[in-house]
């Protein structure tokens, strides 16, 4: 076949809903633009244990400790099924990971910011992985095979994971005086860079536009990002929580609830490598990665000596 037919091989696949899979011809730019949100996505997964696991030690119970473990575990995992997708796309493992502690790939904004108290642990839970949940349900239907092949079990785990943090902040707005103002006070810091999560506004963002072509994404950063604040308000009310916007209110002729945009200079300047904890993030993730290289090597080591073994 020539170019043309493989483009309309293509073309063809995307409009039958098909799966575009690792041996079939993809144009360039839909391999890049994958790289790029499927790699974004996985180095997400493993900066985001960070600010959770610094509070495995300090969870208030034997039993919320093992339910953090088991979530931070969890992130770990979907970071490998979605590095595996990537590398499905011809890129190396040492090359993704390089790109990340470069600096030169990205992960999700909202990671570049402090966990505080105890009650940011039921935050991220309920509100980023809420919003994850949001962006990650349509992702089972994207058109690369093995990204949507992955993200099916992530979005099972993702969903325990907002239950997680929706049940600690529940008990924090059932508790004391102080509990419930803890609550609030993660909710008043957590929410607007939650709302960040779902990416610029349609009319800036410069990839939606290819994302919706290829059907790599189903909806765009404003409805996703609609549809969350439609959802959480309710839940905010049933647990006696104040979303901070001054503006929030339900508007019927849209069926949804109106409400602020995020300060997106805020945004782009954490983006940019200048949020409140971007460089602590990096180096941690650094440092671990530097902590592990011994095992990576005994693990290669072993794999060559079994391989010789096999061949002699």
């Amino acid at each position: 076949m020539d170019a043309s037919q493989f483009e309309n091989n293509f073309e063809s696949k995307l409009s039958r809903n098909e799966n575009i899979e690792p041996k079939d011809w993809m144009p360039e730019i839909y391999r890049k633009h994958l790289i790029r949100q499927v790699s974004q996505h996985a180095h997400s997964e493993i900066v985001g244990m960070l600010p959770e696991g610094n509070w495995i030690t300090r969870a208030p119970s034997l039993r919320a400790k093992m339910v953090l473990t088991a979530k931070v575990q969890d992130e770990g995992g979907h970071g490998l099924y979605l590095y595996t997708a990537a590398e499905s796309l011809n890129i190396s493992r040492e090359e993704l990971l390089n790109q990340l502690h470069t600096g030169k790939a990205k992960y999700s904004s909202i990671f570049n910011y402090p966990t505080l108290s105890w009650a940011d642990i039921g935050a991220i839970g309920w509100l980023v992985d809420g919003a994850a949940i949001m962006n990650q349900v349509m992702l089972q239907r994207t058109s690369y095979g093995p990204y949507a092949r992955a993200m099916v079990r992530i979005c099972k785990e993702e969903s325990f994971h907002q239950r997680q943090g929706y049940e600690i902040m529940c008990k924090l707005s059932a508790g004391t005086k102080e509990q419930k103002e803890m609550a609030q006070d993660a909710v008043n810091r957590f929410w607007w860079p939650t709302l960040m999560m779902f990416g610029p506004p349609d009319a800036e963002s410069s990839n939606s536009e290819n994302a919706i072509k290829w059907k790599i994404k189903r909806e765009s950063n404003d409805q996703l990002r609609q549809r969350f604040v439609n959802q959480t308000v309710p839940q905010a009310d049933i647990i006696g929580l104040k979303i901070p916007d001054k503006n929030l209110k339900w508007n019927d002729t849209k069926q949804g609830y109106d409400f602020s945009e995020p300060d997106w200079k805020e945004f782009q300047n954490v983006i940019h490598g200048n949020g409140p904890c971007n460089k602590e993030r990096l180096g941690a993730r650094v440092q671990a990665h530097e902590n592990g290289r011994w095992v990576r090597e005994a693990a290669m080591a072993f794999a060559e000596k079994k391989k010789q073994k096999v061949a002699a």
